[in-house]
């Protein structure tokens, strides 16, 4: 097996001494051109393979990952997302991976500018991003490549950024099949809610926008006189905030029965519909968070659509792990699946690791 190839074997096989095998085995300097092609042509010829885990471990280095995400409450989406990244650096704990989290408030592009330079001035291994405004984030990712910093993108998917590695959902298909979803409830009604919650006139992500793009697809091409009305509501509001303008909204759009959310705030809506029993009125909305679950299963949310934010702050970390420590090679695009939720199915959804 290529594990029991000794390096006494290749050195022996090559016709050079044991030390020229270990620097060529780990890349170090002080080889000559022609020892170095006798050592590779036995590697090859052996099918040498590496043990990654024992190299790794016998560096006896740390190593640093910083997440650079949006500043959030507790029993949200993204609490979701550092659970699964803290698991996954316990997970490897043998090899002295660190994980560190930098907040960013989002819409505020200087609290982001904050974040990444203080993410660059303490010189990390490799970093995960929760992307804010792409020119804002490219100039983070700019500097990361001029650095040979590893990076990974998270939630949202800008490939000209040229990450590492990407997770989260095809978020245009995701939008589309929303949309597919909350049809077989509402194929008879007139008018649909769109609800948002926005700062500026802008949605916190571009996540957000695709899903819409992809929602407003399928109801064109399927469901053309259905009427949308968009409710906004302020990223930075307060309950009393929200209670007035949905009691306006739905006092005012009596013929509303469905309404749908990008974001994993379906429960504000939710929670509005069960305090002033407006039993007639649902919402569909995005990730399975504790105050969305509840209102599932009291049912004010028809559905929600899963992504698996455990899971996906998890293999961001062991992906950094698998290419800058192992040295792997790592898929570059990772599409979490679409799911379903409704109250039926809602608590045997499980935060699996495979």
């Amino acid at each position: 097996m290529a594990q029991q190839i000794r390096i006494k074997d290749i050195a022996q096989k090559a016709g050079v001494s044991v030390g020229t095998v270990d620097r060529v085995l780990h890349n170090r300097p002080n080889v000559s051109k022609k020892a170095l092609e006798k050592v590779k042509k036995v590697l090859e010829e052996m099918d040498y393979q590496p043990n990654m885990y024992a190299s790794a471990l016998a560096h006896n280095r740390s190593y640093t990952f910083y997440l650079i995400m949006p500043k959030h409450a507790s029993e949200a989406y993204w609490q979701e997302i550092e659970e699964g990244a803290f698991k996954a650096r316990n997970a490897r704990r043998d090899f002295q991976i660190e994980v560190k989290i930098i907040y960013y408030t989002r819409l505020e592009e200087d609290t982001f500018i904050k974040a990444y330079n203080n993410c660059l001035n303490n010189n990390p291994d490799g970093v995960i991003i929760v992307p804010a405004a792409l020119d804002v984030t490219q100039q983070f990712t700019n500097r990361l490549h001029e650095k040979n910093i590893p990076f990974i993108l998270l939630d949202s998917y800008m490939p000209e950024l040229k990450p590492l590695s990407f997770y989260g959902q095809d978020s245009l298909s995701s939008g589309f099949f929303a949309a597919k979803m909350l049809m077989l409830l509402a194929a008879k009604e007139q008018e649909i809610m769109l609800m948002k919650m926005t700062k500026d006139g802008k949605v916190a992500s571009r996540q957000q926008d695709s899903r819409e793009a992809g929602f407003l697809h399928y109801m064109r091409d399927h469901h053309p006189n259905v009427t949308i009305r968009e409710l906004c509501l302020p990223l930075d509001g307060d309950k009393a905030t929200y209670e007035e303008m949905l009691e306006k909204f739905f006092t005012k759009n009596k013929k509303i029965h469905h309404a749908i959310t990008f974001c994993s705030k379906a429960h504000i809506v939710g929670e509005f519909l069960l305090r002033t029993n407006r039993r007639n009125v649902q919402i569909m909305g995005y990730d399975m968070v504790q105050k969305n679950a509840e209102c599932l299963r009291k049912g004010s949310i028809s559905f929600l659509i899963a992504q698996h934010a455990y899971m996906q702050g998890y293999y961001c970390v062991e992906t950094l792990f698998q290419a800058i420590v192992l040295k792997k090679g790592v898929p570059p695009v990772n599409y979490m699946p679409i799911e379903i939720l409704n109250k039926e199915n809602v608590d045997f959804y499980q935060r699996t690791i495979l």
